[in-house]
């Protein structure tokens, strides 16, 4: 798999990104070769730095960066030569096979929609977030593309989530609900009432509406909504995990007796961390484009990008996008 790596997307681009692609070369046996695209000179730079530079490391020179505060659209389109616009260029060509960016996220979103454009049958692509429940982890979806959104896309969000959970995630056939303020039918507005009727009448292993309380229960594998909900959801429960661990931080600083206990706990308190760490679902995948595109939280560390990596090459292999092309195909197909 050939991999396109906007390497000055992110707070921390372009260090932590070249040092993350460079570890994703020399372990994934899957990817053949990554692009780092971006200023050569400061991508040289960190390579120095990196120790022996595997063979299948390359430079793609771009000499502009779109800033994380830039409108995205009007951005992609001033700055031709953009390291994020020249990733998504290198798919559209044939020379990569997935583009992965920590850089400004509707950046991404918008370059992939212009350049790539959507799969057939799909009206507009969407970014979904991996996020951890009681269970398997949960796909959300959208978690920010599409603000306003009818019926007939959220219907086309929940195939293309229900078969990112299947192919990726491994789920046989996976759970899909749709979020709205109750469980019965008759709750919702009026786009959440008559999505229920269309994901009720699909192929969909759909239960139903979910509240925002069944969302880390562990019993679906897929949920629905809009991009402006989603969004809100996800950052509201990433802020919740770090203020969690802050408070904790601060309870067992109160005494001695706590900070022994917590030596005791070290083990339990790692496993925690590590099953809420973000940075090892690698990153969200945005669904419907025609080339894998893979958004990473703008702060990744090497270890986010490794993992953003590894999922953009399993995507690629397991013919993610095909898949959905099938099932959204099958959507109108009589039961």
């Amino acid at each position: 798999m050939r991999i396109a790596v906007d390497a000055m997307g992110g707070d921390h681009a372009p260090r932590e990104v070249v040092a993350g692609a460079v570890q994703a070369a020399r372990e994934l046996s899957t990817v053949t070769d990554i692009y780092l695209v971006g200023d050569e000179a400061s991508v040289k730079a960190e390579l120095a730095l990196c120790g022996s530079i595997p063979s299948n490391i390359h430079i793609r020179h771009a000499s502009q960066v779109v800033e994380m505060g830039e409108a995205p659209a009007l951005a992609i389109r001033r700055k031709r030569d953009s390291s994020i616009g020249r990733a998504v260029e290198m798919v559209k060509a044939g020379e990569a096979d997935a583009v992965m960016s920590a850089g400004n996220t509707g950046a991404v979103v918008a370059a992939a929609t212009l350049k790539l454009r959507t799969l057939a049958g799909v009206d507009r692509p969407a970014i979904a977030a991996i996020m951890p429940t009681r269970g398997n982890p949960l796909v959300l979806v959208d978690a920010g593309a599409n603000l306003d959104c009818d019926p007939a896309l959220l219907r086309q969000f929940a195939v293309m989530g229900s078969v990112y959970s299947r192919v990726i995630l491994g789920r046989k056939r996976p759970v899909v609900g749709l979020l709205s303020i109750g469980g019965e039918d008759i709750k919702g507005n009026e786009i959440t009432k008559e999505t229920f009727s269309m994901l009720q009448n699909s192929p969909l292993n759909f239960i139903g509406n979910v509240e925002g309380h069944d969302l880390f229960a562990g019993e679906m594998d897929v949920v629905v909504t809009d991009g402006f909900v989603g969004n809100i959801v996800l950052k509201t429960s990433e802020s919740v995990a770090h203020a969690f661990g802050h408070w904790m931080k601060e309870e067992f600083k109160k005494s001695w007796i706590r900070l022994l206990g917590c030596v005791f706990l070290r083990g339990a308190l790692l496993s925690m961390k590590a099953r809420l760490d973000p940075e090892s679902y690698g990153g969200a995948p945005l669904l419907g484009v025609n080339g894998v595109c893979i958004i990473t939280h703008g702060s990744s560390s090497k270890r986010a990008i490794y993992h953003a990596i590894r999922v953009a090459g399993e995507s690629v292999h397991h013919h993610l996008n095909q898949e959905i092309e099938t099932e959204i195909a099958a959507l109108d197909t009589p039961l």
